[in-house]
This record gives C-alpha cells, structure tokens and sequence, in this order.
C-alpha cells in the first residue's frame, strides 16, 4: 500500500499537469482562430449587429443576402475567377522554374554556383516595392500592364528564393545511382529531369506549390498596379476595395467577400497538408 499510493500521486500529478496544458493550448488555439470565426459570424450580421454586438458569434438574424451581394454587386464571381487563373498559370510557371534551377544547382557543381546561390539569397532582402518600377515598365513596353497575362508573368517573376532551396536541398539528398542508370539507358537532362527526378519530388513540389499558391492568392500590390486602369481584372485581395465608398462602408459585405476568398485556400491546405509536411521535412532533413 506504501508503495502504491507515491506512484498513484505521481501519475495523478502527471495526468493534472497534461490537463492543465491541454486547457492552455485549447484556449490559445481559439484566441489564434477567434478572428476568422468572428469574420463568419460578421458575413451573416447587419451592421447594426456587428457594431452594437460587441464580440458575441451568434447573429440575431441569419443575413444570407451579404454572400449574394458580394458575390454579384462586389463582382466577386469576377474576381475570384480572375484570382483562379492566375494563381493556378503563376504556381505553375513557378513550380517548373524553381524545379530546374533547384535540381541544377542541387546536382551539379560548376564554376560560379556558389556565387549563383549567394545572389539568390542577397534578392531575399531587395523589398518588392523597390522592383516595381522596372517591372511597370517593362510590362508597359511589352504591352502587358492592363492584362492578365502581365500579371502572371510580374508575380512569376519574383526570385522565389525559398522555393529553390527547397528542391535544391531535395534534389541533393537523392542517390546519385538513379541518374547513374538513366545515363546508362541512354537518357538526357530532359529525360532524367522529367521521367525520373521530378516524380520522385512530389512532396517538395506539392509544398512548393501551396506556398506559391498561398503567396499568389493573397498578393495585393502587384495586382493593384495592373488593375488600377482595369477594375474588370482586380483579384479577391484588391477587391475588397468594393465595400469602400466615400462616406461609407460595407463591412457584412467586406466580410462575406473575405470568407469567400478564404474558403478555396483552407480546402487547399487541408487536402494538401500532408504533402505540404512531408516536403518541408524532406528539404530540412536534406
């Protein structure tokens, strides 16, 4: 009995303990998403109710009629599909470029990759805002500054300096046997690149592309500038500016319109994350 009871004490001190620590996460892990499920909350309120209701979730009145009216009077059907295409061509065009340079400067060493690497780390400091001249200018020589088309290849552009370091690091983890054997069979860059390499990093490039993807969706000053003559081509994040009149402001609308923005990147994420971890823990561990 002696010997019994110290050990019960200490497994109920441990258990007290776990319990107390869960209650401290749980309560951290609500204040962390309080601001998205009162955002929710507000997309179903009037905005009597989102002022005088203080902090409360739960509307008087369910206000179906914001989603409806951002989504046809905020012309967010036109802007989501506007955010769709080039979220989707921009991951694209960056997952191929950052794929090569990070499998060329991961596999291959030649006179001046450090140097190559050492600049691609130095652009990690150059401010966005400070590019955006040049990157006006030429867009306005080429044609392309009131289109689509050139505000997938302004966000394409970026170094993505992250993203090449990621496959970079991937790529030198891999065993130097499989481009042995391509070799052997007779295969080329472009063959051993895209049959045998590629496949075989779709963890860092699932993780490469939710990144990407996330970046693109929420970008706001790139596709300010290339819609500032055309509202017709504004994405979700510059057309909040809808809800913003001169005297005064739909914040049920402006809510609704962020929920229906928000939603395609949280089931993105979801069905993603486990590709997502396995990437970033492939890369680490490389």
């Amino acid at each position: 009995m002696t010997e019994t009871t110290p050990r019960t004490t200490r497994r109920l001190g441990r258990r007290f303990w776990w319990w107390v620590l869960t209650a401290l996460l749980l309560a951290l892990a609500f204040v962390w998403v309080f601001p998205f499920i009162w955002m929710v909350s507000a997309s179903l309120k009037t905005s009597g109710e989102i002022f005088g209701g203080g902090l409360g979730l739960i509307p008087e009145t369910l206000q179906w009629e914001n989603y409806s009216r951002a989504w046809f009077d905020g012309q967010f059907n036109v802007y989501l599909l506007n955010t769709v295409i080039v979220t989707v061509a921009t991951t694209a065009i960056v997952v191929v470029r950052c794929a090569l340079a990070g499998y060329v400067l991961g596999r291959y060493r030649f006179p001046g990759s450090r140097l190559v690497i050492a600049i691609l780390v130095a652009t990690l400091f150059v401010p966005t805002g400070y590019t955006i001249i040049p990157v006006v200018k030429l867009s306005m020589e080429l044609g392309l500054l009131d289109t689509l088309a050139g505000m997938i290849l302004a966000l394409a552009g970026a170094a993505n300096v992250a993203s090449i370091l990621i496959y970079a690091g991937y790529f030198r983890g891999m065993p130097a046997e499989l481009e042995e054997a391509s070799i052997v069979d007779g295969a080329g860059f472009v063959r051993t690149f895209t049959q045998i390499m590629l496949p075989l990093s779709m963890p860092v490039t699932a993780t490469v592309g939710i990144l990407t993807f996330l970046f693109t969706w929420n970008a706001f000053f790139l596709p300010l500038v290339f819609s500032f003559s055309n509202p017709a081509l504004r994405t979700v994040s510059v057309g909040m500016q809808a809800f913003v009149g001169e005297n005064s402001t739909d914040w049920p609308g402006m809510a609704a319109a962020g929920v229906i923005s928000l939603l395609p990147i949280v089931a993105l994420f979801v069905f993603m994350q486990r590709y997502f971890v396995e990437g970033i823990a492939g890369a680490v561990k490389s």
